[in-house]
């Protein structure tokens, strides 16, 4: 609720029913409701991670930045992380995301757009369908890789 007035500490300004339910209602869209009266300090990497983008949404932004969220999670932490950025991608309702990652696996389903950099430039930016290829990811790595997707998601190895 402390991203209501985008403070640290709850203690510091009043708080409504209204504030608890919405705070509420965003870990439960990202099912982690069982997390809601646990202290930060004893969740997981994986549920700190759904609670700061649940904190995050709190303070309805018109634009989230995101620069590698998943980095540290366990697969199914990152897989949960994932799949509830990629229904807020799907959502007309939220805002729009930047997602800044050096895994292609963390590219949640539903991201249009890509921007490939290699040292401060442009390797190639667009559609992520078109910009996400084996050519593309080989040239801003400096190494022979190839990319597949399927269903919206992608994977990356060495050829």
């Amino acid at each position: 609720m402390s991203a209501r007035y985008a403070a640290l500490e709850p203690w510091w300004h009043e708080y409504t029913d209204a504030d608890r339910q919405r705070a509420e209602d965003l870990l439960a869209r990202a099912g982690f409701s069982a997390v809601a009266d646990r202290p930060f300090g004893v969740l997981s990497e994986g549920e700190r991670q759904q609670v700061l983008l649940a904190r995050t949404l709190m303070a309805d932004p018109e634009l989230l930045l995101l620069d590698e969220p998943a980095a540290g999670l366990d697969i199914a932490g990152r897989e949960r992380l994932v799949g509830r950025l990629a229904q807020l991608a799907e959502d007309p309702d939220s805002p729009p995301m930047v997602l800044v990652t050096h895994h292609v696996e963390e590219v949640p389903a539903h991201f249009s757009h890509l921007l490939l950099l290699r040292q401060g430039e442009v390797v190639a930016a667009g559609p992520i369908a078109a910009v996400l290829t084996s050519t593309n990811l080989s040239a801003c790595f400096g190494l022979a890789l190839a990319v597949e997707g399927s269903e919206g998601r992608w994977v990356c190895r060495a050829s």
